[in-house]
């Protein structure tokens, strides 16, 4: 029996013919790499291959490497594999990976979100048979609303915390949610500061899109400077010594998690706004049913109820183990808590 085009080992996701790996969680030879964030893209590989946008990304943050840079389905082969990159619209340069071999087709997918954020390259269906798709927020639960009226809460937050003479601190991821957070911003309404782990990724993703000017924090910053703006920060920041500079201040986090009961304050946060940079349920149905995929692998975050539910709807559905944490990290909660959570946003 002839093995399959692509193997989920120790390693990572591995494709025997060609001896290459896709986003792989152990040191190998070569790698093709589906965006920046550091669970896709880890240090120690011999040889990268990744979509140009994202090559000064990992350059910040991998140091020196052995990188190529290549176009949206631009075609690479090995040992009579053709690979080529997608847009997966998850953040700046983030791409789905196509593999085939005569005439088979695999698609794995990273991390990926459907919505046309403005920033990212938008997301691309790929027909295919195997589909390997992410579940980080796999479960009916999970219904984004437009981004549209997302920001247009943001702003309004903003705007009543200047006028109560205090400073907006809103928490994101410094790679891919802070930049999205900033392009929406109403800078009508102040001026944006920045921790200084987001303005160095600020100016990276400078030279490869435009984005909103902003201020970044240092020792010399006044806290008057900072009264009635909007400090954008990593959620690391959140309860360190460097927010006491922000008093009086209003604090904000911008994730999917957000549409958890409780999670807010679990965080201690003031207030929570829904923004994820993956997809909603809605949005992985319909992505999978896009592909044409019969077989879709699923991997981090819900992905044994995701795929029972797909085996019910008659797709030949299965789970894979791997080392991606999609957003779970920034969770930072026990699986328990998101259970308990999960049923509680599903009454």
């Amino acid at each position: 029996m002839n093995s399959p085009l692509l193997e989920f080992t120790d390693t990572g996701i591995y494709c025997s013919r060609a001896d290459i790996y896709l986003d792989p969680w152990k040191p190998v030879k070569r790698a093709i790499i589906t965006h920046g964030h550091a669970d896709h893209s880890r240090y120690g590989h011999g040889a990268y291959i990744t979509h140009h946008k994202n090559v000064p990304i990992i350059r910040h943050r991998l140091g020196e490497i052995s990188v190529t840079g290549v176009e949206w389905g631009e075609s690479f082969s090995r040992n009579g594999v053709q690979f080529s990159l997608h847009p997966a619209g998850h953040i700046v340069g983030s791409s789905q990976v196509r593999v085939s071999y005569k005439d088979e087709v695999w698609v794995f997918s990273g991390d990926y979100k459907t919505e046309d954020d403005g920033l990212a390259t938008p997301y691309e269906n790929i027909p295919c048979h195997t589909f390997i798709t992410e579940c980080t927020f796999g479960l009916p639960a999970f219904k984004w609303l437009p981004q549209e009226e997302v920001f247009k809460d943001i702003n309004h937050w903003w705007s009543q915390n200047k006028s109560e003479g205090k400073t907006s601190v809103l928490f994101g991821y410094s790679l891919g949610k802070a930049q999205r957070l900033l392009k929406h911003l109403d800078t009508g309404l102040g001026t944006i500061y920045t921790h200084g782990a987001i303005e160095n990724m600020n100016e990276v993703i400078r030279e490869i899109t435009h984005l909103p000017p902003t201020v970044r924090i240092t020792r010399d910053t006044e806290k008057q400077e900072l009264t009635g703006n909007l400090v954008l920060a990593p959620p690391s920041a959140h309860g360190s010594p460097w927010i006491r500079k922000m008093v009086p201040y209003v604090t904000a986090t911008a994730s999917g998690w957000m549409a958890f009961r409780g999670a807010r304050r679990r965080r201690a946060v003031d207030r929570g706004f829904v923004l994820s940079d993956h997809c909603d349920w809605q949005g992985l149905l319909s992505s999978i049913n896009a592909s044409g995929a019969e077989k879709v692998i699923c991997t981090h975050g819900y992905s044994e109820i995701f795929s029972r539910y797909l085996s019910e709807q008659g797709y030949d559905a299965r789970t894979a183990e791997t080392q991606y944490e999609g957003e779970l990290a920034e969770m930072g909660n026990s699986s328990t808590e998101v259970d308990e959570e999960t049923l509680a946003a599903g009454d």
